[in-house]
């Protein structure tokens, strides 16, 4: 147990997560305050239109990535995250004051939504990277996973409290309230102390910056078919999956027929099974590929199942098993990404991770809306679950491609697979064990028995042989053949 907080012994880290928390509560009740507006509101049910604000909320973040990211890594993430905070903050504010003294309509509510998703498509990928400023590089995975902690207990306490709010004071009450929020993660922001990094950004410095261009996450990515499938998986979830707004409020007012405190409660619920995926990740060692693969196979069955849930309770029991597999998805996901970039680029990867997490939202939460309009929520759950199983069914023909998934990481990056070659009447061996064992041998052995110089055959003809996929980091294998070529002694022709 002590190890699934240790990163809490971090006085830096102890005061971003307590900043995070209290930031990411009135995040959650903002959340469920604008979308309960929209539906009973300023439309009739309109699960579309949740869909589109949704999207406008999301959207830039598929756009700006490239800027974001290369923010990110130029500049110091701790001043990157006081403006930000600074700016949604004041956003919170406004739409508090629109809402209590005028009388926004949608387009109104789309503006704002806009204008969040523009700030926040800065503020994402610079919260996901400013951990590993804060951790050693081995509590970089619990530090992640806590931070869906913190993430997941907001969204248990976020809704309900919302659902209480606006049935007794109102939706206005509620921004008003988010904005204040945000005076929490400011104070923890200027309390950290720079000097106790364990990293910073690599990219400010004036040598990597000439070789930063916004473009390098998208080459380093290329070169690396792990994260390529990650962030695959990631898209389809993220994209089709992962509309809760939509989804739980399509469910809880047509299919169910109830109210907004049934909503907030009903968030809170999958915030309970996500809290539980959180701790579990925390524990973990370290996040695994494998992780991510069970989880999108977990999600796709438990939503499947949800859909057909025939009572608020049975859907609800469904909720937790899903917020369990969602969560386990996204920790597991984000720390691999974080654990396996170069510390030069590794802003620029998690912004791009980001922007297919979220930048899809776009066009999957107005379709799925669309689905929810057309043929009931039922049906944009089934949709949802689909998505699940497709990111499992890309897993699994990756792992196919590469050696029937038996994964061995390589120093170099990406991932070696091993050549494998059966002899008969032996055992399997790979090409480094058999160099190994030639390099081992005596000279004299390698002239032969004659003066012609030939060597015995082998004998026992090869019965199997495997391919080796391997992914490398090309610029610095380069890097490092250079170097040893500089430091190889002359050659002499022997005789």
């Amino acid at each position: 147990m002590i190890s699934t907080f240790r990163s809490l012994a971090v006085r830096n880290y102890r005061c971003w997560f307590a900043g995070a928390l209290v930031s990411n509560v009135g995040m959650w009740m903002q959340r469920t305050a604008q979308d309960w507006i929209v539906l009973t509101q300023l439309t009739d049910h309109d699960a579309a239109a949740v869909g589109l604000i949704t999207a406008l909320q999301f959207g830039p973040q598929l756009l700006l990535t490239p800027l974001a990211g290369m923010v990110c890594d130029r500049f110091q993430r701790r001043r990157v995250l006081l403006v930000t905070q600074i700016v949604m903050g004041l956003l919170g504010f406004a739409l508090g004051a629109w809402v209590l003294l005028g009388s926004p309509d949608l387009l109104h509510i789309y503006a704002f939504a806009l204008a969040l998703g523009v700030v926040s498509a800065f503020d994402t990928p610079a919260r996901q990277v400013f951990v590993s400023d804060l951790v050693p590089r081995g509590a970089v995975g619990n530090a992640v996973a806590l931070n869906s902690t913190s993430f997941n207990l907001s969204r248990m306490a976020g809704p309900a409290v919302a659902g209480v709010l606006i049935a007794i004071v109102g939706a206005g009450w509620v921004f008003v309230i988010n904005g204040f929020t945000f005076v929490g993660v400011i104070a923890a922001l200027l309390l950290i102390r720079p000097r106790d990094y364990y990293g910073e950004p690599v990219a400010t410095t004036p040598k990597t910056a000439r070789t930063s261009g916004i473009l390098e996450g998208i080459r380093y990515v290329r070169g690396r078919s792990d994260l390529q499938l990650v962030m695959l998986m990631i898209f389809l979830i993220g994209t089709f999956g992962m509309n809760f707004p939509v989804l739980l409020s399509a469910m809880v007012t047509v299919t169910y027929q109830q109210g907004a405190q049934e909503y907030g409660v009903i968030s809170s619920v999958l915030g309970i099974g996500s809290l539980v995926g959180a701790l579990i990740s925390a524990s973990l060692e370290r996040p695994r590929l494998r992780s991510v693969m069970l989880g999108a196979v977990g999600f796709g069955f438990v939503m499947l199942g949800a859909a057909f849930a025939p009572t608020l309770l049975t859907f609800a029991i469904a909720l937790v098993a899903l917020g369990l597999c969602t969560q386990t998805i996204l920790a597991s996901a984000n720390g691999y990404v974080q654990l396996t970039s170069a510390p030069t680029v590794r802003g620029r990867v998690m912004a791009l991770y980001m922007a297919l997490l979220m930048g899809g939202t776009p066009f999957g939460a107005p379709l799925v809306g669309w689905v929810a309009n057309t043929f009931g929520p039922r049906w944009s759950l089934v949709v949802a679950a689909a998505s699940g199983l497709a990111a499992a069914g890309a897993a699994a023909w990756w792992l196919f491609l590469t050696h029937h998934g038996r994964l061995h990481r390589n120093p170099d990056g990406g991932l070696r697979h091993a050549f494998v070659i059966e002899l008969d009447g032996g055992e399997a061996r790979t090409p480094a064990d058999v160099d190994l064992a030639a390099a081992s041998k005596p000279r004299a052995e390698h002239a032969g028995a004659g003066d012609d110089g030939d060597r015995q055959p082998v004998t026992q003809p090869v019965s199997t042989v495997t391919t080796e996929i391997a992914v490398i980091d090309v610029d610095r294998l380069g890097r490092r053949r250079r170097v040893q070529r500089r430091q190889r002694p002359p050659h002499t022709l022997e005789r």
